[in-house]
């Protein structure tokens, strides 16, 4: 298993309690968050069955997508909707995850 898919899995893991706040605030919001995480898991699985520069695309997708996570945990804290103390976990989850894709889409395969 890749590094990067664990660290995904483990994404997903640290979003269900901001989540179920989440949505009972902001029901698109939370729709939107829960997709771009199962995004990141899947790409990154996909991307690895792949070969070439199809491999490093569904890893390009996977970085945009965790991208979208540390947005839609930027606009719920903004609106208040959850404590910066219960985003710290997949804040910092989301970062490794960008480092570990950034290295995967410039490694040759």
């Amino acid at each position: 298993m890749l590094i990067a898919q664990d660290v995904a899995s483990q994404l997903i893991k640290s979003l269900r309690v901001p989540l179920e706040t989440i949505v009972s605030r902001d029901g698109a919001l939370a729709d939107q968050l829960r997709r771009a995480g199962s995004s990141v898991l899947l790409n990154i699985v996909e991307g690895h069955r792949r070969v070439g520069k199809d491999r490093a695309h569904h890893y390009r997708i996977a970085a945009g997508s965790a991208a979208e996570v540390a947005a839609a945990l930027e606009i719920a804290a903004a609106w208040g909707y959850i404590p910066d103390a219960q985003l710290v976990e997949p804040r910092a989850l989301v970062d490794r995850e960008l480092a570990l894709l950034w290295g995967l889409t410039r490694r040759r395969s």
